[in-house]
């Protein structure tokens, strides 16, 4: 049995005039009669706006005025998760296609409109009002008809009256101006965007120089990290490319136990690629230089608080701060009136 033909689609491109492209995408253009949108190339086409943005952008335009566009009306509405109309949406707000501005009603409530224009370029350019219309002049009123002048004959017509004047149209209301058309400040995204360049990983940390003991400590701790966590199981390349890391973490005065526990505590589940892991933790939780000799010594010199211990008082047994022992202030105060009083 033969493959069954689209009669209908052999039709269609029978009526494509010209010489239909050997490859490339072939266009039936039927024009539509109801329910359609326009969508400029410049949405279609856009080369920095992802294919969701772009779907999302001719969803929300398809959408009369009024319906709700936000996340979680528009992820009812599509198959896409909130992250990722989250993220389109983030797309046209930097690209000035949609844009949200606060509004105050004339009760006093402050809202957030939710504006979506269809071409942003057009935005930068103050558009003009329309010009009003003239009124057209309302058509005079035909004469009524005489009836004594019907039964007069030609030779006693009566004069003929003056024509009564055209009544002069009202002139029309002046149109309000409307004022100028600021464009909406385009507002700017909180994240960048998803099609933003990345900046280059950071290298991997090496040390001022890789001596033979720590090439051969750092190597051990490497090799043995199967031990501790069987999903850290290494080939000898991976342990040759993270040794001047590890070797810079030992130079640090870092631990071995300390660093294996932050090389292999709490690993994603499941781990596809160890040694990635491994040269992530090793770039971004490298630990300080511990301090030189001179800044130890500058820590020894610097001037220390002397502190006035505490003293117990002969006659009171009262704690107070003094240098030496005796009595307390109350005490000598005391004892000098009781020498003034005998004297």
């Amino acid at each position: 049995m033969d493959t069954q033909q689209n009669t209908a689609l052999t039709r269609a491109l029978a009526e494509i005039p010209g010489p239909l492209p050997t490859s490339g995408v072939i266009h039936i253009a039927i024009p539509h009669t109801d329910r359609f949108t326009v969508v400029g190339n410049h949405l279609a086409q856009h080369p920095d706006l992802s294919c969701t943005a772009v779907g999302i952008a001719v969803r929300i335009q398809s959408l009369p005025q009024g319906i709700e566009v936000g996340i979680k009306a528009l992820a009812a509405r599509c198959r896409e998760g909130e992250k990722r109309i989250a993220a389109a949406l983030r797309e046209l707000e930097a690209f000035g296609y949609l844009q949200r501005v606060r509004d105050r009603l004339p009760s006093g409530r402050v809202i957030t409109r939710t504006v979506f224009c269809n071409q942003p370029t057009a935005l930068l350019h103050p558009r003009s009002p329309a010009p009003a219309r003239p009124h057209a002049p309302a058509p005079a009123p035909a004469p009524a008809p005489n009836p004594a002048s019907e039964r007069t004959g030609p030779s006693e017509q009566p004069a003929p009256e003056a024509p009564a004047p055209l009544p002069v149209p009202p002139p029309p209301p002046l149109l309000p101006q409307a004022p100028p058309f600021v464009p909406l400040p385009p507002s700017l995204p909180l994240v960048p965007s998803p099609t933003a360049p990345k900046p280059p990983p950071r290298p991997l940390p090496r040390p001022s120089e890789l001596t033979p003991e720590l090439d051969r400590a750092a190597t051990v701790l490497l090799s043995d990290l199967h031990r501790h966590a069987p999903q850290f199981t290494l080939s000898e390349t991976d342990v040759r490319q993270l040794v001047p890391g590890v070797a810079a973490w030992l130079e640090r005065a870092a631990r071995p136990d300390a660093i294996r526990h932050a090389l292999t505590d709490d690993p994603p589940v499941p781990l596809k690629r160890p040694a990635l892991l491994l040269k992530h933790r090793l770039t971004e939780l490298l630990p300080p230089s511990p301090p030189g000799i001179q800044e130890l010594a500058a820590l020894a010199r610097r001037p220390r608080i002397a502190v006035t211990p505490f003293q117990t008082c002969d006659d009171c047994d009262r704690a107070f701060r003094s240098p030496a022992p005796g009595r307390c202030r109350d005490c000598r105060e005391h004892r000098t009136e009781d020498v003034r009083a005998a004297a």
